[in-house]
């Protein structure tokens, strides 16, 4: 019984040095890298502005870094929320219209 045990005990130890806003960031990361597959700038931009919608609705207590966080502070991640949330319409914006049928 102990063997099942120790992969459960690893992984939680592993998750205690990090947050959720950590875990945000790995999947924007890996959004981002799959919308860039896509080659689709307005689908990079909905995730980005939905990134960071969730990041500024989260809670600040889910956000409390730990030994290994990426950021240092609950604001920190609040204001990368901000940041993501002004880049993504201008993103948007941006993008080239596709082409309609005629």
């Amino acid at each position: 019984m102990t063997g099942t045990l120790v992969p459960l005990q690893l992984v939680d130890s592993v998750l205690l040095n990090y947050n959720v806003g950590d875990v945000l960031l790995l999947l924007l990361g890996l959004s981002i890298l799959a919308a860039l597959a896509l080659r689709s700038r307005k689908a990079l931009a909905s995730q980005i502005i939905g990134f960071g919608l969730i990041l500024v609705m989260t809670p600040g207590s889910a956000l409390q870094p730990g030994d290994g966080s990426l950021l240092g502070s609950v604001m920190q991640y609040k204001f990368f929320g901000l940041v993501l949330l002004l880049a993504g319409p201008v993103l948007y914006t941006t993008a080239k219209r596709s082409a309609t049928p005629s």
